[in-house]
């Protein structure tokens, strides 16, 4: 008698967080500037989005712009800056529709108000959508947020407002606590770091790192991201 092939259930995880890396590369392989490359990224952007939901991920965070992408040209942060802002004016009523909530990470302060006004009107118009939880990590930086971590529990401290401070009451004072850690972290063009992106968060995240560039990046891509991530065991640092 046959024995019947039981084939293993994926386990989607409920919070990826992806580096999008490889625009400029993908855009000088075509001969285009970087901003060209940027455009299409945003084409990979769409379909992770859209396929996140389908899939089952109540979470993604998207490393949109670190705080150390200001020391790239002017004209392309300028660009970016342009795209983002413009971006946020035509999607919004998209995600809307698909029950999507948008949260932003990061600082602000360095942000232009036209930028920040979008940024505020698309929390506020999708703040009761209950489907995935889209998150965009903009002027973000994980050092950064750890030293304005410590800022605000110092304050509370000597206020007495903290009783007892251990990693749990840190996690409170971070620029989102009530997301949790992510469970995978995806890195595109076969790079091998972090690069200061959620540095608390991913202490005991899974990590998948591929050679394909980001405007390269698709749904099949995706697949092979969480089927690798499906074979993983996750212990926590126990036995």
């Amino acid at each position: 008698m046959k024995s019947l092939k039981v084939e293993k259930v994926r386990v989607v995880p409920r919070h990826i967080a992806i580096i999008m890396d490889g625009n400029g590369r993908w855009a000088k392989l075509k001969g285009k500037n970087r901003l060209y490359g940027h455009r299409k990224g945003v084409e990979s952007v769409r379909k992770i989005i859209k396929y996140s939901a389908k899939v089952g991920v109540k979470y993604l965070t998207l490393y949109t712009f670190s705080t150390e992408n200001w020391n790239r040209p002017k004209n392309e942060v300028n660009g970016l800056m342009k795209l983002f802002s413009k971006l946020l004016e035509h999607e919004i009523p998209e995600l809307y529709k698909n029950n999507v909530r948008i949260l932003f990470t990061g600082r602000r302060n360095r942000l232009p108000k036209e930028l920040l006004d979008k940024m505020d009107n698309a929390e506020e118009v999708t703040k009761n959508n209950t489907g995935l939880t889209l998150i965009l990590a903009f002027d973000y930086g994980g050092r950064q947020e750890i030293v304005d971590t410590c800022k605000e529990v110092c304050r509370k401290l000597k206020l007495n407002q903290i009783e007892k401070l251990d990693d749990e009451e840190f996690s409170k004072h971070l620029y989102l606590p009530d997301v949790p850690d992510p469970d995978l972290v995806i890195r595109t063009s076969g790079e091998f770091r972090i690069s200061n992106f959620l540095l608390w968060q991913t202490a005991y995240s899974e990590f998948y790192f591929t050679e394909v560039l980001w405007p390269d990046f698709d749904e099949e891509e995706f697949d092979k991201a969480l089927d690798d991530y499906s074979k993983r065991e996750r212990r926590f640092g126990k036995i």
